[in-house]
């Protein structure tokens, strides 16, 4: 009576799978129940980024470095 038992590493992958299936399944309600809420306030998300995006994304402009350059 020579029973296989599955390998730790076999039921880690099953695990995983399962846990992918069950966030698959998660955000599909999720979304489809909240979708017009979401979709609503996403102009309102946007018009609250723009003074975040003005503040930190000016960081690639380098504006230390052009006050000794010029005479």
């Amino acid at each position: 009576m020579n029973q296989e038992h599955p390998s730790p590493a076999r039921k880690g992958w099953r695990l995983g799978l399962a846990l992918i299936g069950f966030l698959a399944i998660a955000a599909f309600f999720l979304l489809s129940e909240h979708r017009a809420h979401a979709l609503g306030i996403l102009p309102f998300v946007l018009l609250l980024l723009c003074p975040l995006l003005h503040l930190f994304g000016h960081g690639g402009h380098d504006h230390e470095s052009g006050k000794g350059d010029r005479p």
